[in-house]
């Protein structure tokens, strides 16, 4: 099983897209795939799983979600008024693992473990308690089940951020050619080396994905050329902007499903090649 995170601390890079539509290329390839959403926007589930997954002031997260599994990490089920409730729940719910929060997507191939918007709020008692490895022992219990894992992670180094880089083997590092994106990129690299040296040590980064690269446009060509001056690893498949990308959220249709013949689609075929082939 070969696990990637898509990790960028900076918003708005198109990390979701980028998750959604290698997992979507990697079912359709007949891989066995699953993705994750660790991120309380829940950008990941509603593209997939459409009206089922978009929540509201008066439309509840769609349950079970990682959230749901967090809980159970920490006890806090709904059982807790008699102590022999709690405990008889805690142990149950240990022995379910991630497989019981799976939901099916309308895609061949392809699961989705949903977030919740209310996910960042239980950070405190899991770093308290020390969860931090629970993600990465549970994804081990699926071995066998799935081939491939995409995790999506919320915009910030936080404790769900890190679980993500514990449990997986490699890093896909979205940048949109923005100069603050550039100079981000630092202290991520550094975050993402702290966490080899800590806590992960078959952690590699796969890459760089270049995202709404304009080849015709100097600035975004400056910018990659410093990347790849520098020695970091950008990725020869790079993304260009498309209004199909917008279409293809509304639909919540990954691209190789409603277009497959489209350059963006066959630039992100390309990218799924390129890091299917990469032998790090």
């Amino acid at each position: 099983m070969r696990t990637r995170v898509v990790f960028n601390q900076k918003g708005g890079v198109g990390k979701s897209s980028i998750a959604v539509n290698l997992a979507a290329i990697s079912a359709y390839q007949g891989f066995k795939t699953l993705l994750i959403d660790l991120d309380p926007q829940a950008n990941s589930s509603q593209y997939l799983l459409g009206d089922d997954a978009t929540y509201s002031a008066d439309k509840p997260a769609l349950e079970p979600n990682i959230e749901n599994y967090f809980e159970e990490m920490l006890g806090t089920t709904q059982s807790k008024g008699l102590l022999s409730n709690a405990i008889g729940s805690i142990l149950k719910n240990r022995a379910k693992g991630l497989q019981s929060y799976v939901h099916s997507s309308p895609f061949k191939n392809l699961d989705v473990i949903p977030a919740s918007p209310t996910l960042g709020a239980l950070a405190y008692a899991l770093e308290s308690k020390h969860k931090i490895y629970k993600l990465r022992d549970a994804l081990q219990q699926l071995e066998g089940e799935y081939e491939r894992v995409y995790i999506d992670t919320p915009p910030a180094f936080n404790f769900f951020t890190l679980s993500a880089l514990i449990a997986s083997d490699r890093v896909l590092i979205p940048f949109d050619c923005d100069v603050f994106s550039k100079r981000a990129l630092q202290t991520l690299i550094e975050n993402v080396i702290e966490t080899q040296d800590d806590h992960n040590d078959r952690l590699e980064i796969e890459g760089i994905v270049v995202n709404q690269f304009q080849a015709q446009a100097k600035l975004p060509r400056e910018v990659v050329q410093q990347l790849k001056d520098e020695g970091l690893p950008v990725l020869a498949s790079m993304l260009p902007p498309s209004i199909l990308m917008k279409e293809s959220h509304f639909k919540n249709q990954p691209l190789i499903h409603l277009a497959t013949d489209h350059k963006l689609t066959q630039a992100y075929q390309s990218l799924f090649n390129e890091i299917e082939q990469n032998k790090i």
